[in-house]
Parts: C-alpha cells; structure tokens; sequence
C-alpha cells in the first residue's frame, strides 16, 4: 500500500489581526490581542457575553473579483483570500495548481450565520422569497468554503469539507494528509473559516461557556488559569498546503515541516462534556501513526479554550501521555476562538514555533488553576530546539483530533 510522505509548503492567514501570516505572526510574537467588545450585541436580549475577535474590514475587491463574490458570504472570502496567499507561498504555478493531483479540503462549523440571518429575516416574517437571490444559497451550505475556494482557484482535484465544531479544519489538515498518504492526490489545500456572529457567541452563552468579562476584554479568554469564564469566539481563516514529499523537492519548494501522525475520535458518552480518555485516545494514536514516543514531544499546542471543564478535563489528559516536563500553551488567548479556524490558524502559528524555535506562552495566564497545574505551562516567550511537536483540538459533537508536526532539518 501507498505511503507518501506529506509536507507543509504554503500558508495563508486571515485572523483577527487582519490579513496575511506576517500581519498574524507579529501580532502573536508581540503578545498582543485581538479580542474586542461589539456594542451591537447589547441590544440582543439575554446575551451576556459581548467580546469577541473579529476580523478587520478590508477591501475585498481587491483580493476577489465580483462574479465569484456573489456565492460568497464572510467565512468563504477569508478562505479564498487565505487559500491564494498559501498558494503564492507555496510558489505552485497554475498548471500544477489546476491538476486533477491538487485538491481541498476546508472545515467550518457550519454556513456563513450571517448570510442564514440574513435570508430568514426576509423570509420569515411573510412567508415570501421573491426578494431572496438564488446566490444566497451558496452561502448557507455547510460546504460553501470549500466549493468557493474550488470556484475561484479552478480546482479541478478532489473537494472535501470536514464540520466537527472546533477540530473542524485541523481535521481537513488530517484528511488531506491521508489523501496524499493514499496516493490519491499530490497537493491539497487544506484548512477552515470562521466568521464572527451573535448567534453563535449566543449558542456558547446558553451552553454557560462564554467569557463575561465585558469590563476588560483584553484580558480574556484565560485559558488554563483559575480566573477563566469560557470561550471568546474569533473569526478568520488559516490554509496549509499539504504536498507529497517527492513533489516538494522535485521542485524546490521551501518546506516548513513534515505532518508524521494524526489521530481522529469520537466521545459518544456525552455531546457537550469532553472525557479525558478519548482526548488520550487520540493523542496516543497520533504519537504511534508517527512512530515517536511521549518523550520525543518538545511542545504541545493545547486546544484549551478556557472553558472551566473543558481546560480541566484537557490537562489530565495531557499529563497522562505527555507527562510534567513537556511545554504547553494555548493561543486563545491571543486570537479567542476561532472555532473552524482554529486548528489551522493555531498550526501556522506553530510552523513559525519550529521555525524560530520559540514557544510563545498563553496570553492571559496569571494564576494557573491548581486544577491543571500538573503540567508544564508556559508563561513567558521560552527559547527551546523544537523538533517534535503535538497538536491538539478538539470538538461539541464528541470530536477529538490530534496532530504530529516535525521540522525538517535545513
């Protein structure tokens, strides 16, 4: 059976910072927020949570022209805009990029919300959809990121989209691996989008895990510290070209690291509360489908979203397989929760780890809860060789992702 090696050789961001990975990486290098108050929201009856991490308006005529703009609602733009500057990154050509050997594979939690409200307030009230335009549809489906970035890039290799909450697009970077592994494709374009919504900040609310810390919204989320309230969610997109290892060096591509293991599982106990043996499960796995041991990891990437439960349960679970000694962070405190985003803006912000050697710490962490203070989290920007690294995101639903990076040496 076919057993390709997969590569990252692209990356492409659209964050709360706004646009570009540079724009992303200094902002995160320089410990900076991108968690806001949206006053609209106080106008929402039962919302007590108003912060969250937008992205910043920017000029969309530039990056996409009109007539594919119109299928196109927030969370499909950012995936394009983030898809052509990995490919730029990349430094594929057209010809290779419009093979059938290069497809996608992009995550979201659902369609774009607001293009859903947008059409069920004129649909609504009278029943009525003469004012509704046949193109709206295409913002709504579930897949609309990865058919509009297919659109507009002319791809014409296998389209995918993963929807598993919060793991959604670190399982479209597992899946693309597992395409390129098969042999079935050569490159994919693989990561997710978020767009910033009340109906959604609103679902966390009612679930009792969203950050109410209005007065001070800088400060929040905390992830893994004895203040933390619940998530804070962000918007934006992150895309990793996945290539095969042969293809990479066939043709001079810079490389950033080398995907060596990931492992995918579902938690049927309970569709809210996570259970620290299944993120065991899918931590362990990983570690043996790259074939390194616990005491190989330099650095975990913690899903961590500073939920009460959810930090609890994912710290036990780290100390079971990763021990006391490995370092660990969590990025929401920088960029809040960009739920389909996640895995993949927080895993290009992890290739710039490996690349710098540095591990930056979790933004907001003053006092770590005693509850997770069994393993080793950082506090401060810390120096360390970084060669084997553990990512980690996991999902409402029940899903438990988990991925293994490796530097490739100069």
């Amino acid at each position: 059976m076919t057993s390709n090696r997969v590569v990252i050789t692209g990356r492409g961001a659209v964050s709360p910072f706004g646009l570009g990975v540079d724009t992303l990486i200094d902002n995160i290098w320089g410990g900076r927020s991108g968690v806001t108050i949206i006053d609209d929201w106080r106008r929402i009856e039962g919302l007590e949570s108003y912060l969250a991490a937008p992205v910043p308006n920017f000029d969309v005529k530039k990056k996409i022209p009109r007539n594919r703009r119109r299928t196109m609602g927030p969370m499909a733009i950012y995936s394009t805009v983030a898809a052509q500057e990995a490919i730029q990154d990349s430094g594929l050509d057209d010809k290779l990029l419009r093979s059938d050997g290069t497809g996608v594979v992009m995550g979201s939690t659902t369609g774009s919300p607001s293009a859903y409200e947008k059409f069920y307030r004129r649909f609504s009230p009278n029943m009525v959809i003469d004012q509704i335009k046949s193109g709206e549809f295409f913002m709504m489906m579930s897949h609309t990121c990865s058919a509009n970035v297919c659109q507009s890039l002319g791809i014409t290799g296998e389209q995918w989209s993963t929807s598993g909450a919060c793991a959604s697009s670190l399982q479209a970077i597992g899946l693309g691996t597992l395409l390129i592994r098969s042999g079935r494709q050569r490159i994919m374009l693989c990561g997710g989008s978020e767009e910033v919504h009340h109906t959604v900040t609103s679902v966390f609310d009612l679930l009792r895990a969203a950050s109410h810390g209005n007065e001070n919204p800088r400060s929040y989320p905390r992830p893994f510290d004895r203040e933390r309230d619940g998530v804070v969610c962000g918007g934006g997109s992150g895309v990793v070209v996945l290539e095969d290892l042969d293809s990479a060096l066939a043709r001079g591509a810079h490389i950033y690291a080398e995907v060596i293991g990931y492992g995918n599982f579902n938690d049927p106990e309970h569709i809210a509360n996570p259970h620290e043996h299944v993120m065991i499960r899918a931590m362990e796995y990983a570690l043996r489908d790259a074939g390194v041991a616990p005491a190989e990891i330099d650095y975990v990437s913690a899903h961590a979203t500073a939920t009460r439960v959810g930090d609890q349960v994912e710290a036990a679970a780290l100390h079971r397989v990763i021990g006391t000694e490995v370092p660990i962070s969590s990025l929401k405190g920088h960029i809040g929760h960009t739920l389909g985003a996640a895995g993949s803006l927080e895993t290009i912000i992890l290739l710039e780890m490996l690349k710098q050697q540095e591990i930056i710490p979790t933004r907001n962490l003053d006092t770590i809860d005693p509850e997770c203070a069994k393993i080793n989290l950082i506090k401060k920007t810390t120096r360390r060789k970084l060669n084997v690294v553990l990512k980690n995101n996991f999902g409402l639903g029940g899903v438990n992702s988990s991925l293994v990076l490796r530097r490739m040496s100069s």
